[in-house]
């Protein structure tokens, strides 16, 4: 194991269920970090494939123009992921409680995951269960930036700094024979340029750790 049992708690203990039960239809991140991610996946993913979007909402950030053969949605919110128009089909699940994938062995090319790696409190076991569904090849792309549900979060998250949270991912990924180098990349501020002609700072950072399945 790579987490202490105290780095797995989270400030809320109680059902992560019961506070996804209500629906959330917004976007966590600014457009800035949307675009750079709609932009990887346009580099990395390929049309006509099977994508699963593991702790998904109700929306993707999926390009728009690309045709997949088989988008699967994961979440805790039964209609946030029904009102997801890139998913085509979807499923309910705690994997925090049961990390166990639904699924046979090497069934999707591409498994991606979007600022919600934060939460996992048995990274471990899920990104075992993220390496047994793709297909030799297939590609884990993990990005997030600095926001969270801070009650949520667990506690190795909570009190590390953003350099630390790209350790972290990495880590997970080598904690699994069979994943390739995690590959890093950061993009520290995401504004768009006329936020910064108005004076104004911030933009949410961007980071992604990606890794392929070899074996």
């Amino acid at each position: 194991m790579i987490l202490r049992p105290n780095e797995r708690l989270k400030l809320d203990d109680s059902d992560d269920q019961l506070f996804y039960n209500y629906p959330r239809f917004v976007t966590h991140v600014d457009p800035g970090f949307i675009h750079q991610l709609t932009s990887l996946y346009r580099q990395r993913l390929q049309s006509h494939t099977r994508i699963l979007d593991l702790m998904s909402s109700w929306v993707s950030h999926l390009p728009t123009e690309m045709n997949f053969s088989h988008v699967e949605g994961h979440g805790l919110n039964a209609e946030e992921l029904s009102r997801n128009k890139q998913l085509n089909h979807y499923f309910v699940q705690n994997i925090n409680t049961d990390p166990k994938l639904p699924f046979p062995d090497q069934n999707f090319d591409a498994v991606i995951n979007c600022v919600s790696v934060q939460y996992m409190q048995y990274p471990e076991a899920v990104f075992s269960e993220i390496h047994r569904v793709l297909k030799p090849n297939g590609i884990a792309i993990i990005s997030f930036s600095n926001r969270m549900f801070y009650q949520k979060a667990i506690q190795v998250w909570r009190d590390s700094s953003e350099k630390r949270r790209v350790e972290l991912v990495k880590s997970y990924f080598n904690s699994v024979p069979g994943f390739s180098k995690p590959e890093v990349i950061i993009q520290e501020s995401t504004s768009p340029s006329f936020l910064q002609w108005l004076g104004i700072p911030g933009g949410d950072p961007f980071y992604a750790v990606i890794g392929y399945r070899f074996q």
